[in-house]
């Protein structure tokens, strides 16, 4: 037995048609939610709501393109969601990086117990703090501006203990001892060492952090109005309405445009996000 393992140890294995079968009916069903989000889009509301569904694309997909970007000003939403995802993920990202580095490989008292504090943070219901923010940001006159939504959002619990936990087996105690050895500083140090080090982890936070405050509803919904200021997912829940029903076609037509931007930055940093997944996963 330890023979025949050593001797396939380090052949590499192809997969054979089965694989290849099961990949392909994983990525249909992965694709068709949003294959039938353009078909419903391309149809009207009275269509999409009626039986069978339609499976093929229709010819209302301009029109409802047109009217769901004008109803509720999707242009702005998009901008405004843009600018939110990208600041909360940016600092999610730095203040985690300093906050995982210090628990870590920095010696302190009540490390542990502060550490324990903040993970345990994790598992408070968000829906506790809504009354007590939304006093704060009505005491300071924030309600319906952006700064609502990003200041209450600059770090997150999951983010300290992502990068901690990355930055213990990623990052030796022995290259910061040799920097301070060569005379340099805690910020130089967290510059030069722990950044590169910790690209790959920092890549994919951000990515999970964008992803997640691009799709948020619950929060913005309270802060903002959709006649205001909205984010894209509180532009949404505008969407559609008319005298005595919503039409579900319109409604998805702006599903569909708020998923778009998603796609094309995974298309275009695909490479990038799975090489930061992956990065650490092999040990050398």
């Amino acid at each position: 037995m330890r023979t025949r393992f050593r001797q396939t140890a380090g052949r590499q294995h192809h997969a054979g048609p089965l694989t290849y079968v099961l990949l392909g009916l994983a990525v249909l069903v992965s694709l068709f939610p949003l294959y039938w989000n353009l078909v419903a889009a391309s149809h009207t509301g009275e269509r999409v709501v009626t039986a069978p569904a339609p499976l093929l694309p229709g010819p209302r997909l301009l029109d409802n393109l047109s009217f769901a970007w004008n109803q509720v000003d999707m242009g702005e939403a998009l901008v405004n969601t843009t600018v939110v995802a990208s600041l909360v993920a940016l600092s999610t990202v730095l203040f985690s990086t300093l906050a995982g580095f210090a628990f870590a490989k920095l010696p302190f008292k009540g490390r542990g117990a502060l550490l324990t504090l903040v993970v345990a943070t994790m598992t408070i219901p968000p829906q506790l703090s809504v009354i007590p923010l939304y006093r704060i940001i009505t005491d300071l006159g924030w309600v319906d501006q952006l700064q609502s939504v990003v200041l209450p959002s600059l770090v997150a619990a999951f983010g300290v203990f992502f990068m901690r936990q990355y930055l213990i087996e990623a990052l030796p105690v022995e290259l910061i001892e040799a920097a301070r050895m060569d005379g340099a500083h805690s910020l130089r140090i967290v510059w030069h060492v722990v950044f590169p080090v910790a690209r790959p982890a920092m890549a994919v936070l951000g990515m999970l952090v964008f992803v997640q405050v691009w799709n948020d509803f619950f929060w913005p919904f309270i802060a903002l109005t959709p006649d205001g200021n909205p984010t894209l997912q509180v532009a949404l829940a505008g969407l559609g309405a008319g005298n005595h029903s919503v039409d579900q076609a319109v409604v998805l037509t702006g599903a569909l445009i708020s998923t778009v931007p998603l796609l094309l930055v995974f298309a275009l940093l695909g490479k990038h996000i799975v090489g930061g997944i992956t990065a650490g996963a092999v040990k050398s």
